[in-house]
């Protein structure tokens, strides 16, 4: 499955939504503990594409992939030139306000990372079971 959406909040949400409904169409049910940890992984990335992958006039991408009880996560955006660190940083879980968000990913998923392409890059992440 893949789809577009506009690079605003809107289009964040809307992913998170839709990703959620792919899934229940493959047969994973809204509410179970994989769909759930997949929609809070497609919002985590599609906020991270909306707040510092944005170009202007640009949307993102969200893709889905399904087999041997793993969801393969991928969302590209056309901002080449910054990226996600090789490990998410630590942060005070008191006094920050943002910069959770590849921390959540990082402890849901079983692997992620973030691949080059022209133009932009794909952040992808794997969640559920080994296949």
């Amino acid at each position: 499955m893949a789809q577009r959406f506009s690079s605003t909040r809107r289009g964040a949400r809307l992913a998170r939504r839709l990703a959620q409904a792919q899934l229940d169409i493959w047969g994973i049910p809204y509410g179970c503990e994989l769909s759930d940890d997949v929609g809070l992984v497609v919002g985590e990335l599609a906020a991270n594409a909306v707040l510092h992958g944005r170009l202007p006039g640009r949307d993102f991408e969200l893709r889905l992939e399904y087999g041997g009880g793993c969801v393969r996560v991928m969302v590209s955006d056309t901002r080449g030139d910054t990226g996600p660190p090789d490990a998410p940083a630590p942060v005070d879980p008191w006094s920050a306000e943002d910069g959770r968000g590849l921390l959540v990913v990082a402890a849901v998923a079983r692997d992620w990372g973030v691949a080059a392409r022209g133009p932009g890059k794909t952040v992808w992440a794997e969640v559920g079971s080994t296949p």
